[in-house]
C-alpha cells in the first residue's frame, strides 16, 4: 500500500509531468549553486510552453533554464541578473523580441517570495524609488524616504535543489545552495525538490531542517557521489 505521507517520486519525468503550458515556475539557484538542472532538463523533455519563470539568473550554456529559453519555452523571465557568463540563450532571445523580461532587485525578489509564502498583501521598499523600476507602481514617502509598493510573487510550481530530504519533504541545504530555495517552496502551490540524499523519517536533526515538509509536495533523489560525509 502506498504511503500517502511519502512525497518521493521515482523520476524527474514523473516529478514535472503535470506542469501545464502557461504555468508560473520559480527556479532556485544563485549562478550554478542550487540550480535544479535535472528537473529543468526533464521539463524541457516534458514540453511545457509559454512559461513565466522567476529566478535569480537565466542559466548558462545549453542546459537547464538556458535550454528552456533557447527552445522558446519561456514567455516571460522575472529575474535579478539575467546576464552572466555564457548566458547567450537569454541575450539572444531578448534581442530578438522572443521573451519578456521583468527586472527585480535581489532583495526585492526575496521579499516578494517571502510575502507570498507568508500570506502578506505586499510591502513598501525604498529600492527602485525614482527609477524605471517604479513605473506603474504605487509610491509613498515614509518619514521623508520614498518607497515603492511591491506585490507578493506567487507561483504554480517551484523547482528547487536541496542537499537532503526525508520522505515527508523536510529539507536540509548545503552552504550557498540554500539561496532562494526555502522562500520558493513557501511561495508556490507545488514545490518539487531534487536532493542528493534521502534520510529516514526522524533521521534529520530538527535544528538542521530549513524547509518543513508542509511546504514541499514532491522529492526526487539525484545521487551525487562527490558529496559524501556529514550534512553541512
Amino acid at each position: 500500500m502506498t504511503d500517502p505521507m511519502n512525497k518521493t517520486v521515482d523520476s524527474a519525468a514523473q516529478a514535472v509531468a503535470d506542469i501545464p503550458d502557461g504555468a508560473t515556475v520559480l527556479v532556485s539557484g544563485f549562478g550554478l549553486s542550487g540550480q535544479p538542472v535535472d528537473l529543468l532538463d526533464a521539463l524541457v523533455e516534458q514540453g511545457a510552453r509559454e512559461l513565466t519563470v522567476a529566478c535569480n539568473n537565466s542559466g548558462s550554456r545549453d542546459s537547464g533554464l538556458a535550454r528552456l529559453i533557447r527552445l522558446g519555452r519561456v514567455r516571460k523571465l522575472i529575474a535579478s541578473y539575467p546576464r552572466g557568463a555564457e548566458s547567450q540563450a537569454f541575450e539572444s532571445a531578448y534581442a530578438e523580441g522572443k521573451i519578456e523580461y521583468e527586472c527585480v532587485p535581489q532583495g526585492t525578489l526575496a521579499e516578494r517570495l517571502r510575502a507570498a509564502g507568508s500570506g502578506l498583501g505586499g510591502f513598501f521598499t525604498p529600492t527602485g524609488y525614482g527609477t524605471l523600476l517604479a513605473q506603474g507602481k504605487e509610491t509613498r514617502v515614509i518619514k521623508g524616504v520614498g518607497h515603492v509598493f511591491e506585490e507578493p510573487l506567487h507561483a504554480d510550481y517551484a523547482l528547487v535543489k536541496a542537499y537532503c530530504a526525508d520522505p515527508l519533504g523536510n529539507l536540509v541545504y548545503r552552504k550557498a545552495g540554500r539561496n532562494f530555495g526555502p522562500l520558493m517552496c513557501m511561495a508556490s502551490a507545488t514545490a518539487i525538490v531534487q536532493v542528493h540524499a534521502l534520510a529516514e523519517v526522524g533521521g534529520l536533526d530538527p535544528e538542521h531542517i530549513v524547509t518543513p515538509g508542509i511546504f514541499v509536495q514532491r522529492v526526487l533523489r539525484i545521487p551525487d557521489t562527490q558529496l559524501t560525509g556529514a550534512l553541512q
